[in-house]
């Protein structure tokens, strides 16, 4: 019995210096246990803090510029800030960024998973012989916690993190890494299964960022300054309750509009706002809220936004959120996270979903009728299980990870092509007829896009720790980023 008390109490002791160093036991992809880091605050705060000091040093040579264009980025070039924002916002410029180039094709990388949504990065070609040692490293440094990933857009990359208790949206120099500017407010979205911190990817559109919080916080910024225009809690002010693993949807911009996925009842279910102003516009529906974002696709020459909400899929109209049509799509707990795949076959309008939990992917088809549209069940069968990724469709073939496995299917009849490499639950992007994955244990792995075989091409450790954001391709840059590090590559 002795032995047993002393056991135990080593065991509480293991876990108290563990959590005294930031470290602490959650489940990674697979459900199973495992150690990470969970506050990283220490380690970025030194690192900014260095920054700050190598800036100042080199700044004296011509301090007057440097603090002429901080002020520019604290205030705005009105110096106009909404008094209900300015308070809790901590807009903390670190230096001017050089004159910003022309933008050059593929620059861009204006949402979640891309400009379309959809994985694909179709500009400049990648380089393919990757080194042994991996892609050049251009930089490498500790970020804020959450599971967002990039935007990029005028020389910054854009993400949100959890700081301590704050959540942050931040721009970094593309070239260099270095933090130009901080917007943040109050917020700390805990959650012991998967982790805490910010979920939705902020998304870019005409000089402005629009990011959501965990919490249901949104907002609009400018981009090139950090400063707040507008504000709203799309969970207090729809009456929503926020989801288990926190609000993930990334906000669309459509025409005026954003749209956000509260899954507040009595219509309050999707919701689009003026993008200038953040005043109401409609809100349609009563569903549930998923992780999945919402999409701009032209299905029968109509411009819809699909959404994915907690029991089906839908198409609505981007003037009053009205449904053009549903397919039902009910995953075990509403946990539906990955992105339709709206695809064309023979001249007919279909969408492939996918979901884990045992639930397994489908396509149906679309056809117009009047008003509206019919679906029909094309095939269902349990050979892509996307848990809390997305597949990618390229040449009449899906590759995604099934669960922890990468796998093709035919999108025409789901039959499987093959399966192989275990990656764990990470994500992909296709470049050309290559993919991008990004592991779970965040090494990059370059694979080829055939139905042929699975053929991995090469492989090397990018950054260290739990890595479930999606990776970007921008500017012939590799960027990725976990809970603890972001790092960028050269892969033009």
């Amino acid at each position: 019995m002795r032995k047993f008390a002393v056991l135990f109490l080593a065991l509480v002791l293991v876990v108290a210096a563990l959590a005294a160093a930031g470290v602490r036991l959650q489940r990674g992809g697979s459900g199973w246990p495992r150690f990470v880091v969970w506050s990283n605050d220490a380690a970025l705060e030194a690192d900014r803090a260095r920054q700050r000091e190598m800036i100042a040093a080199a700044s004296q040579a011509a301090p007057q510029n440097v603090s002429n264009a901080a002020a520019e980025q604290r205030t705005g070039e009105s110096g106009a800030v909404d008094a209900s924002i300015a308070a809790d916002a901590a807009i903390a410029p670190i230096a001017p960024t050089a004159p910003i180039a022309p933008i050059a094709p593929g620059s861009i990388w204006s949402d979640f998973r891309g400009p379309n949504r959809d994985g694909r990065y179709t500009a400049t070609p990648i380089r393919t012989n990757w080194p042994r040692e991996g892609l050049p490293r251009l930089w490498k440094q500790p970020v804020g916690g959450g599971y967002a990933s990039f935007v990029v857009a005028d020389g910054r990359a854009f993400t949100i993190e959890q700081r301590r208790n704050q959540e942050v949206v931040a721009a970094y120099d593309l070239q260099s890494g270095r933090e130009v500017w901080t917007n943040a407010w109050p917020g700390n979205f805990r959650e012991s299964m998967g982790g805490d911190g910010p979920r939705a990817t902020p998304t870019y559109h005409e000089g402005r960022i629009y990011a959501l919080g965990a919490e249901g916080e949104l907002r609009a910024i400018d981009a090139s300054k950090g400063t707040p225009v507008w504000r709203r809690n799309i969970l207090t002010e729809n009456s929503a309750n926020n989801l288990s693993w926190g609000m993930s949807a990334s906000p669309l911009i459509v025409d005026d509009k954003v749209i956000v996925l509260p899954g507040g009842s009595r219509g309050n279910s999707v919701v689009a706002y003026n993008k200038l102003t953040g005043e109401p516009i409609w809100k349609a529906l009563n569903d549930e809220a998923a992780y999945t974002s919402p999409m701009l696709a032209t299905i029968g020459g109509v411009r819809q936004i699909l959404v994915v909400s907690a029991n089906r899929a839908l198409g609505l109209t981007v003037e009053n959120g009205s449904v053009l049509w549903e397919y039902p799509w009910s995953t075990f707990s509403g946990i539906n996270v990955s992105q339709p795949i709206p695809f064309t076959h023979n001249g007919r309008d279909r969408i492939f979903l996918s979901a884990g939990y045992g639930h397994g992917a489908a396509v149906f088809e679309l056809t117009p009728n009047g008003n509206r549209f019919q679906t029909k069940t094309i095939w269902e069968n349990q050979r892509m299980k996307n848990k809390f990724t997305s597949s990618v469709l390229h040449n009449g073939h899906i590759y995604g990870l099934d669960e922890s496995i990468l796998a093709s299917i035919n999108a025409e009849t789901g039959e499987q092509n093959w399966k192989g490499g275990r990656y764990g639950y990470g994500q992909i992007i296709l470049a050309g007829d290559h993919l991008i994955v990004l592991t779970e244990d965040g090494d990059v792995v370059l694979v080829a896009a055939t139905p042929a075989r699975h053929e991995e091409l090469a492989r090397f450790s990018a950054i260290e720790g739990k890595t479930w954001n999606h990776p970007v391709i921008a500017d012939g840059k590799l960027l990725v980023r976990n809970i603890q590090e972001m790092a960028a590559f050269a892969i033009r």
